[in-house]
């Protein structure tokens, strides 16, 4: 039976869970999972897991932190004065926010905390500086 190798188009099932079981992600009443292979499309971890597996194989993986979103990195964490956010948007904490670099390329935030006169936002991913536990199943490879 075919192996997985890097360039091959595969589709997977999946559940993202935390460490304590949490699920974040899943693909459970959802079209599986597409992408190649090896071209940094899905975190890293995931992608080298699935190089060797065959379609039907079921396997488990913990992806550290680092093979997943990268650590946290406090200095992704900022102050802005209030005047800088529109009246317009309701602001709390856990709000998810688009802001762009000065080179144009998107970036979200979380609100992170709120006072009277500053929003402190994260750009970091939400999942960053977690180790990440996929259960995976590969359904097809596509083709390479």
């Amino acid at each position: 039976m075919a192996e997985v190798k890097s360039g091959d188009v595969v589709r997977i099932h999946y559940t993202g869970k935390l460490t304590d079981g949490t699920e974040f992600d899943s693909s459970d009443g959802r079209e599986p999972l597409e992408f190649e292979v090896g071209s940094g499309q899905i975190i890293p971890g995931l992608d080298n897991h699935v190089t060797g597996m065959s379609v039907g194989d079921k396997s488990t993986v913990t992806i550290p932190a680092e093979e997943a979103y990268g650590p946290r990195d406090q200095n992704q964490v900022q102050a802005l004065p209030r005047t800088q956010i529109p009246d317009t948007i309701e602001l709390s904490v856990g709000t998810r926010l688009q802001a762009s670099t000065p080179d144009g390329q998107p970036v979200g935030l979380t609100v992170v905390e709120l006072t009277d006169d500053t929003v402190t936002v994260d750009a970091n991913h939400p999942l960053a500086g977690q180790d990440l536990v996929f259960d995976v199943e590969v359904v097809e490879i596509v083709g390479a």
